[in-house]
């Protein structure tokens, strides 16, 4: 039997991201992955995150990439650009989490998202994004995006239904919604690069991207990649006549709470991404695939692989159920492996698969591009009340 390769895993961030990444780093089996430790610039959270873990607390990001074979980026959005760079000049891998990367304003105090110059956005986002792929091809590493929905099973074995029909998509409809987010600076432009575009809309549409992508490298060699893009956005829980009844996040300074794009792929073919926080009841992440020869739903939440009903919610008290669902009470949609559904695990198994064996990555940094680049140009669609715009392909 042949042995496993050792690899050493570092994670920057001590928060909600970095936790799901040590968990599925747990179910890892291709490889003997060691966490080495982690780096955070607020120390009591560090240590709150390592001692738990039983992991070592770093001084800076360059002892912990130093130490690491592979590195988790599980930081706020506006750092990744700099860290993503740091880690692959080093000749490391890195495993960032999304967004890639985007605009974070001007670095003025007064920035606002809700007065910016798109156009500006877009040039400072593709500026971006070639600065990480220069340092790419620079570097012994690569940039793994962590889109979880590529490697979710149902995506997957979507993929495999593409691949073994010879199936031309024709359309797709993807949807993810929340009734808010787990980050505390969500709401807020300058921190998270945008509102439900850029973060929840970047699953569906990457999951859309990868299976287009799969369709083309199998009919013809080539990706069939996004060209164009109109969107529409709005801010519904910041108009002066919404009726605040507390179930839904609010507080949102200067970002959009719902979106929806159009995008349009080299093909002629296309798909339609709805993006919002404005979802009670659960998270809905799916995405429905229309081709020449099937169609298929691909739901990860909520799916009907298990349901469960209770008189009263105390019953339950202690129970996970699924995320961001307002009550237990009643019949609920139970999601028995949330993490599985998503593929949080899938995606760290082919990872490291890839970091040990140099196995083909398929959620890339061009996936990674062609994504943010649809979203930053889709922005500039909404304010030009859903122009078409094109897609900046790197």
């Amino acid at each position: 039997m042949k042995e496993k390769k050792k690899i050493r895993a570092g994670i920057l961030g001590s928060g909600y991201a970095a936790r799901f990444h040590f968990e599925a780093l747990k179910r890892v089996t291709c490889a003997d992955v060691e966490v080495v430790g982690a780096y955070s610039p607020t120390r009591s959270r560090l240590e709150e995150f390592t001692n738990k873990r039983g992991i070592t607390s770093y001084s800076s990001p360059a002892e912990l990439i130093d130490d690491s074979d592979v590195v988790h980026v599980c930081t706020p959005p506006a750092t990744h650009e700099q860290l993503a760079i740091e880690i692959l000049a080093a000749g490391k891998h890195a495993i960032v989490e999304k967004p890639l990367t985007g605009y974070f304003g001007d670095g003025s105090e007064n920035f606002s998202g809700d007065t910016f110059s798109r156009r500006e956005g877009l040039e400072q986002t593709m500026a971006s994004l070639r600065r990480m792929l220069d340092a790419e091809k620079k570097s012994k590493g690569r940039i793994m995006y962590a889109e979880n929905w590529v490697y979710a099973p149902a995506i997957q074995k979507e993929r495999e239904i593409i691949e073994k029909s010879g199936a031309q998509i024709l359309r797709m409809l993807g949807e993810e919604s929340h009734s808010g987010s787990h980050s505390p600076v969500y709401g807020i432009w300058k921190f998270s690069g945008g509102g439900s575009l850029i973060g929840k809309g970047c699953h569906p549409l990457a999951g859309a991207v990868y299976l287009k992508s799969v369709e083309g490298r199998s009919r013809t060699g080539k990706p069939i990649r996004p060209v164009a893009v109109s969107a529409r956005t709005h801010a519904v829980t910041r108009m002066p006549g919404f009726l605040n009844r507390g179930h839904l996040r609010t507080g949102y300074r200067d970002i959009e709470d719902y979106g929806i794009m159009h995008v349009v792929f080299e093909d002629g073919t296309f798909a339609d991404i709805v993006a919002s926080e404005l979802a009670l009841g659960g998270v809905i992440n799916r995405l429905e695939v229309f081709a020449d020869n099937h169609r298929t739903l691909c739901s990860m939440t909520p799916n009907n692989a298990m349901q469960t009903y209770t008189p009263d919610e105390k019953y339950f008290k202690d129970i996970y159920i699924v995320e961001k669902t307002e009550t237990k009470q009643g019949w609920s949609w139970v999601s028995p492996d949330e993490s599985w559904f998503n593929g949080y695990q899938h995606e760290m198994e082919a990872f490291y698969n890839t970091a040990a064996y140099g196995s083909p990555l398929e959620s890339n940094s061009t996936l990674a591009a062609d994504v943010i680049a649809t979203i930053y140009a889709a922005y500039v669609s909404a304010a030009e009340k859903g122009s078409e715009v094109e897609v900046q392909l790197l």
